[in-house]
């Protein structure tokens, strides 16, 4: 048996209930792994709430890091003793154990901690897609990140960085734009005092940024347009302040612009594509140029609290649950 957070409503924080569930051996294709420790992301508040509707009773919880203890017919990347992590597809991570799909579980180096590998991969692997298998980026060009003292906008400052790409972040308060800028933002822009377009035309001499990589949504999108240069890119891979609806299409023709909606699933859809991605992340984290920073740390059974945290934005950086 293992003491598992499952929903059995979609509602608020209060939804969350632990329970124990019987653990099973793993079938074709398919591994069990020890947590020692769980991710908390954005997109399970989406999926508890309903606004990524799912069929319940459903357990949550998408990214982890343990030891496997059995493989499936047919896994041969994986052995009972390794130590792994993974961001799925498929639901139920807050969980001390579970039998799951083997394909985006990948080996965690010995350098990089349980707490590291759980608190990185989804956050992580979605820096990894937005700045290399979305748009092709260089040195050089400029990036407007939204949300950048964030988890996933603390990995991308540092990425940036080491790859010589201009970041400037937006965020809600001076103290975090001095997170981001800590993390290797070249500018901060604190939406709360200032008009974050019109930063970005001064800041970029009016030129306007090469990409927008936007995780807040319905209440930025029209503005990060008007970041972009011409033939810009918006990528959308969030809808913090609800979905991006009702979209007039002919509003992209002020710069001939392009916009997507990507999700990290769909980058990682096979083994092979979840390996090349995770050896890029940690390799960066490995030398040094992306340090992984778990602020909060929560109790598999205090997962509740950890979701007011999340959603009130009291939380940097990365929060894990402990198992």
């Amino acid at each position: 048996m293992a003491k598992t957070v499952i929903i059995e409503e979609h509602g608020g924080p209060e939804v969350l209930k632990l329970v124990d569930l019987a653990v099973g051996d793993p079938g074709p294709g398919e591994i069990r792994i020890r947590h020692k420790a769980c991710g908390l992301n954005f997109i399970d508040t989406y999926q508890r709430t309903g606004l990524y509707p799912m069929t319940l009773p459903s357990p949550l919880g998408r990214e982890a890091a343990g030891i496997v203890e059995a493989v499936g017919e047919g896994v041969t990347h994986l052995k009972a003793g390794d130590r792994a992590a993974y961001a799925s597809g498929t639901s139920g991570a807050y969980t001390e154990e579970r039998v799951m799909p083997a394909d985006t579980v990948v080996r965690l180096p010995d350098e990089i901690s349980f707490e590291e590998g759980a608190a990185m991969m989804l956050k992580g692997l979605t820096v990894q897609y937005l700045f290399h298998r979305t748009t092709p980026l260089k040195a050089g060009d400029t990036v407007l990140f939204h949300a950048a003292a964030g988890g996933v906008g603390q990995i991308a400052c540092q990425w940036a960085k080491s790859e010589g790409i201009t970041l400037i972040g937006t965020a809600g308060s001076d103290a975090k734009c001095q997170i981001a800028l800590d993390a290797g933002a070249d500018h901060c822009i604190n939406y709360e005092t200032e008009d974050f377009v019109a930063r970005v035309q001064e800041i970029t001499n009016g030129a306007g940024v090469d990409v927008v990589m936007d995780s807040i949504g319905a209440s930025t999108f029209e503005k990060s347009l008007s970041c972009l240069k011409p033939l810009g890119m918006l990528i959308s891979f969030g809808n913090a302040s609800g979905p991006v609806t009702g979209v007039n299409l002919g509003i992209l023709a002020k710069g001939s612009y392009k916009v997507t909606r990507p999700t990290l699933f769909t980058h990682m859809a096979d083994q092979a594509s979840a390996k090349e991605m995770a050896d890029m992340l940690f390799a960066k984290v490995v030398s040094g140029d992306v340090k992984i920073s778990i602020d909060q740390s929560f109790a598999l059974e205090d997962v509740a609290e950890a979701h007011r945290a999340l959603e009130a934005r009291k939380t940097t950086g990365q929060t894990i649950l402990t198992v």
